[in-house]
């Protein structure tokens, strides 16, 4: 009789909830002067100083938000936790801690969730924060993660959504819709997988649009990089939901209109030609697609000569008077086109 060599894989009822937690959590050190107290008691304690506490949750849903057919549970971990540094980074200020809750089923083993944690650390690690509590439950619908991130931040230099005047100039960080393209290749090669198990993904060629996807980064850089440039945004907002959607709640909460210039959005090499290998517009990818974790901001006209040059940053747009409207400026034609919310909402697109 053959013998059985597949790993043996650890139902989470032998550790139960508590001594999951500490198996999970016991390899996280501390690294900021700010966390008193850490994981073990009713709740951590955290000493802000002479700052602000900025906080931020998001959750993601099996099914909803990724689909476990081609999200390895180790990038899950990581993305998870860069989404809500991304937040935090929209407010600029520095994230510092996170607190991570696990609704999981039985189905899942402990070496599963391992690889999430696993995931997670590599996260607190490159962003340095760390991770203070949580929660891990059991659950019937598959897996949730739910995680909050807690950033410091002196008062005068916490940017809202609130604060674009009309005339201030619109500015975007890196590029834009590699994140939605890379979806489109892992939807793409999965259906066909589904369809025959024999066929061999094609990968190839679409690296740096998988990552984008799979591992996006959080922009804690731009804070230090925006504070050598001498310049405070007056608004800000991180890419989450598509361009067109962060433009929209940067005009709602400010109360202006924007002009965005559809030759000025910065779209990578490799996303464009997926775009047109898919039959897509590369802009419209970028306006709608969601998941880049850019940042969004305006600052004042007088700021320009301070960041025109710098390879970080894109100005794409300038603010109006809100009773202007938003509008797309065609590339070419100068032709005004109404800009309307087609990006991510988690209600209608989980229909």
């Amino acid at each position: 009789m053959l013998e059985d060599k597949s790993p043996q894989l650890t139902p989470i009822s032998k550790l139960g909830e508590f001594g999951l937690i500490k198996h999970l959590t016991e390899n996280f050190p501390v690294v900021q002067e700010s966390t008193q107290l850490s994981i073990g008691d009713d709740a951590a304690v955290i000493d802000a100083g002479d700052k602000k506490v900025v906080l931020s949750t998001d959750m993601l849903a099996e099914g909803v938000h990724f689909n476990l057919g081609y999200v390895p549970l180790k990038h899950l971990g990581y993305k998870a936790v860069v989404v809500n540094l991304s937040d935090i980074a929209a407010m600029n200020a520095t994230p510092t801690q996170v607190l991570v809750s696990v609704a999981v089923s039985n189905r899942f083993p402990v070496e599963a969730l391992e690889e999430i944690y696993a995931g997670i650390a590599l996260a607190c690690s490159r962003y340095q924060v760390d991770l203070i509590g949580g929660d891990t439950t059991s659950s019937n619908a598959g897996l949730v993660i739910s995680i909050t991130a807690v950033g410091l931040q002196a008062e005068d230099k916490i940017v809202k959504r609130s604060g674009a005047k009309a005339n201030d100039l619109l500015v975007v960080t890196g590029d834009l819709g590699g994140a939605y393209l890379g979806l489109q290749i892992l939807e793409r090669e999965h259906s066909v997988y589904l369809a025959n198990p024999d066929m061999q993904p094609e990968m190839e060629g679409y690296d740096y649009i998988l990552e984008r996807q799979l591992k996006p980064e959080a922009r804690t850089d731009i804070r230090k990089k925006l504070e050598e440039l001498d310049i405070v945004p007056t608004s800000m907002i991180d890419v989450s939901d598509g361009l067109a959607s962060e433009i929209l709640h940067l005009s709602d909460q400010s109360k202006v209109g924007f002009h965005l210039y559809e030759e000025k959005i910065p779209l990578d090499s490799t996303m464009i030609a997926t775009a047109e290998e898919l039959n897509l517009n590369p802009a419209m990818a970028a306006l709608n697609g969601g998941e880049d974790y850019e940042l969004l901001f305006t600052i004042a006209p007088s700021d320009f000569d301070k960041i025109k040059n710098h390879p970080d940053f894109t100005i794409i747009g300038h603010a109006t008077e809100h009773a202007s409207g938003n509008y797309l400026v065609a590339r070419g034609s100068n032709q005004l086109i109404p800009l309307t919310a087609q990006g991510w909402d988690a209600f209608l697109n989980g229909e």
